[in-house]
């Protein structure tokens, strides 16, 4: 072996490198063109309908707080002992959580901060700075619930009157 190879031996020649190269750069270009072509068929997010039918009035009891509606829509649907219906949004207002309902307690607990809300919904402790949210609520032609989570309100004073609740929903099973 001549000293010219034993010094080249090591080195990566010219046509190497300048393959090397054009691969990194058409591997780039692939990755750039799928990327493009990934853009034009963006991710669609469906959320649940502002307004949703919740059955009749006659399928909640009263003196319980329903959870059929939490996982598809963030809604507790609430009869109260005097037999009213009224629809909560299951979102903290602190910082949009989803609390729990403990029965034997007989209130909500957000599991992220520590809020604690009464079943009418208003803060009993922790940092929410406003009762849970009250959701329109009222019959169709049909006498069905129906749950408009568009139109809400948390004063005590707006929200213990239609739309946000229906006084006297009968119908108790």
């Amino acid at each position: 072996m001549s000293t010219a190879d034993q010094h080249n031996a090591g080195r990566i020649g010219r046509r190497t490198l300048l393959g090397l190269g054009l691969s990194g750069l058409g591997v780039a270009a692939i990755a750039s063109a799928a990327a493009t072509v990934r853009f034009f068929f963006p991710k669609v997010l469906f959320e649940p309908p502002s307004v949703f039918v919740a059955g009749f009035p006659g399928d909640y009891r009263a003196g319980e707080v329903s959870e059929r509606f939490k996982e598809s829509n963030r809604v507790w649907v609430i009869k109260s002992r005097e037999g009213a219906l009224y629809a909560i949004e299951a979102n903290c207002t602190h910082l949009g959580c989803t609390p729990a309902w403990f029965a034997d307690e007989g209130n909500f607990k957000c599991p992220c901060h520590g809020t604690n809300f009464s079943v009418e919904g208003d803060v009993l402790a922790g940092p929410a700075p406003v009762p849970l949210y009250r959701l329109a609520i009222r019959l169709d032609g049909q006498g069905r619930l129906v749950i408009d989570k568009r139109i809400k309100e948390n004063r005590p004073d707006k929200r213990n009157r239609p739309p946000f609740v229906l006084p006297d929903a009968g119908g108790a099973a």
